[in-house]
C-alpha cells in the first residue's frame, strides 16, 4: 500500500498538463510507470488520483457487487463513469482531461492534496474555501469519527 504526504500548489497549462511537484514525484516513484487512474470524487467538486495499484484494489470490491440488484448496478456506472488511465510523462506531467477539468471547475491555479493513498485535484480557490469549511466542524468530525466516548461518565454524557 502507498501513502502519500502533502499538499502542493501547481499551475494547470492550457492544455490541461500539471506537472508533479518533485515531493510528490519522490513519493509516487514506485508506483510511477504503472500509471494512474483520474476520476471524479463521489463527495467532493474536485478529482482522485489513484496510482494503478490502488485502483485495483477498489475494483476488486466493486466487482463483489451482484450485478442483478439494480442500486448495485447503478453504483457501478456512476461510480465508473468519467474515468480516465493517465500516466506521467518525460516532462513529470499529468494531462488531466477537458471534461474533468469542467467537473472540478479547474482554473490556473490548482492544488494537489494528499488523501492517504490517493492525490485529490481542487481548484485552489474551491480548496481553500473546503479547507476553511471543514476546519470550522473539523473538532466534532474527530470526535464522532475517531473519538472513544467510553472513558466519560454518565454525568458527562450529553
Amino acid at each position: 500500500m502507498i501513502s502519500i504526504l502533502g499538499t502542493y500548489e501547481c499551475k494547470a497549462d492550457a492544455k490541461g498538463r500539471v506537472m508533479l511537484p518533485s515531493g510528490l514525484k519522490k513519493q509516487v516513484l514506485p508506483v510511477l510507470d504503472d500509471g494512474f487512474v483520474i476520476k471524479r470524487s463521489v463527495f467532493n467538486k474536485c478529482l482522485e488520483i489513484h496510482p494503478m495499484s490502488e485502483w485495483k484494489k477498489i475494483v476488486d470490491q466493486v466487482n463483489q457487487l451482484n450485478r442483478f440488484v439494480k442500486k448495485n448496478n447503478d453504483f457501478i456506472r456512476s461510480y465508473m463513469s468519467g474515468l480516465k488511465i493517465v500516466n506521467v510523462d518525460s516532462s513529470s506531467r499529468i494531462l488531466i482531461p477537458k471534461d474533468l477539468i469542467q467537473f472540478a471547475g479547474l482554473e490556473k491555479k490548482i492544488v494537489l492534496s494528499s488523501s492517504v493513498n490517493i492525490i485529490e485535484v481542487w481548484d485552489k480557490s474551491e480548496y481553500e474555501q473546503s479547507v476553511l469549511k471543514s476546519i470550522a466542524e473539523f473538532g466534532d468530525l474527530a470526535e464522532e469519527v475517531m473519538g472513544d466516548k467510553s472513558y466519560l461518565s454518565t454525568d458527562e454524557l450529553p
